[in-house]
This record gives C-alpha cells, structure tokens and sequence, in this order.
C-alpha cells in the first residue's frame, strides 16, 4: 500500500481540540516536506500547514495559532493537534507531500466541529 493512512478525526464540539494522525510509506515520507490539506463539498482542496524533514513549519492563515503540525521520522507519522475548534474546520483531512502527488492520495479522515 502507497497511500498515506488518516486516522484521528470525529465529531467535537465548537471549542475543541483533535489530533490527527497519519502513517506514510517511506517512499512518500522520508525526507520529504510533508502537508495536511482539507476539503470541504464543492471546494478545492486547500493546504493547511505543511512540515519540512528538518521540522519547520507553514500554516494557512485559518489555522494560524490554533494548530500544531509536527512529525515523527522515526515513525513515518505526520501529526495535526488542532485547538479551539470552529465549525469551519470542518472537512476531510488529508496528508500528502508538499507540493501533493495526485498517485498519493489516502482517504482522508473526516472532522466535524458542531456549533
């Protein structure tokens, strides 16, 4: 299997907090700059922050101060800590490289922030 796997999502309340996981082959993984991306129905989907191999950072405006991207090269894992949720963080959540390859798209995990 080459695609990344996204696991971590649900149903949380306005305010809240989720992390997301995401376990990649080596091959997409391994000393890559690595990104978490959303999509919501009827939109493209967009980045949301981004991690180089060496641990730094870029995040879209919306998250800005309310998310951590972090990484675990040991373990091929990608990580999002998301904070004080609002009902537009809703969406599928995915992880890819940076820039994305079409051939490596997972099926992404879905957040729901009720308000």
């Amino acid at each position: 299997q080459v695609q990344p796997v996204e696991s971590g999502g649900g149903l949380v309340q306005a305010g809240g907090s989720l992390r997301l996981s995401c376990v990649a082959p080596g091959i997409i993984f391994n000393g890559r700059t690595m990104g978490w991306y959303r999509q919501t129905p009827g939109k493209q989907r967009e980045l949301v922050a981004r991690v180089t191999s060496g641990g730094t950072t870029v995040y879209a405006d919306s998250v800005k101060g309310r998310s951590t991207v972090s990484r675990d090269n040991a373990r091929n894992t990608l990580y999002l800590q998301m904070n004080s949720l609002k009902a537009e963080d809703t969406a599928v959540y995915y992880c890819n490289m940076y820039p994305p390859s079409m051939d490596y798209w997972g099926r992404g995990t879905q957040v729901t922030v009720s308000s």
